[in-house]
């Protein structure tokens, strides 16, 4: 099992980074809460939770153990795979989660893509007693430059959407706000698809 992986950054991307660690390149599934806050020309140390399917190995990466863990919860909820659970904590973040689940808080819930109305209501149900457990401390900072707009469509047609419709998405959330950064840009983009 790999709990961490430590190592020069190689790429970063508003989904995935990549991390080279002994002369291996390893991507790295991230959120956006853990894109914010890693460093560019860093040595990167990600929390790792590592999935072994029948077609793929992958690797999800988080800045701070307490985002592993709260990933770790979402997953153990049944409907809720790993993908759900990283549109979730980028499209909320952490504690935005975690208030949610802790007050019943549905439709919050239901504004992440792919989460329905029973879906909320199972993790609420599921996690509700589980989230007090958590340590609690995110941090949320970017310096924005002059690809936010293209780093948000790139990041929104990893995540599933279809191009055309996340561009129309964004250009209307750009015409009326010129000082996001990526991740706020995609969180209000995710809300509006």
């Amino acid at each position: 099992m790999i709990a961490q992986i430590k190592g020069g950054l190689i790429e970063k991307t508003p989904t995935y980074v990549v991390i080279d660690c002994g002369g291996v390149g390893y991507e790295i599934k991230i959120s956006l809460n853990t894109y914010s806050q890693i460093k560019e020309n860093e040595t990167c140390l990600l929390f790792i939770h590592f999935v072994v399917r029948e077609d793929a190995q992958l690797l999800y990466g988080f800045k701070e153990t307490s985002e592993r863990e709260l990933f770790r919860l979402l997953i153990s909820v049944s409907g809720v795979g790993s993908a759900t659970a990283m549109m979730i904590l980028s499209s909320l973040s952490p504690s935005e989660t975690k208030y949610a689940i802790l007050n019943s808080d549905v439709n919050t819930l239901k504004s992440v893509k792919g989460i329905g109305a029973k879906s909320a209501e199972r993790i609420i149900v599921d996690l509700r007693d589980k989230i007090g457990k958590l340590n609690n401390g995110e941090t949320i900072s970017l310096t924005a430059n002059n690809t936010v707009k293209e780093e948000a469509l790139s990041a929104l047609v990893m995540l599933g959407f279809n191009k055309n419709s996340a561009e129309k998405a964004l250009n209307k959330i750009v015409s009326s706000n010129d000082d996001l950064t990526v991740e706020e840009l995609i969180k209000r983009t995710l809300k509006s698809l």
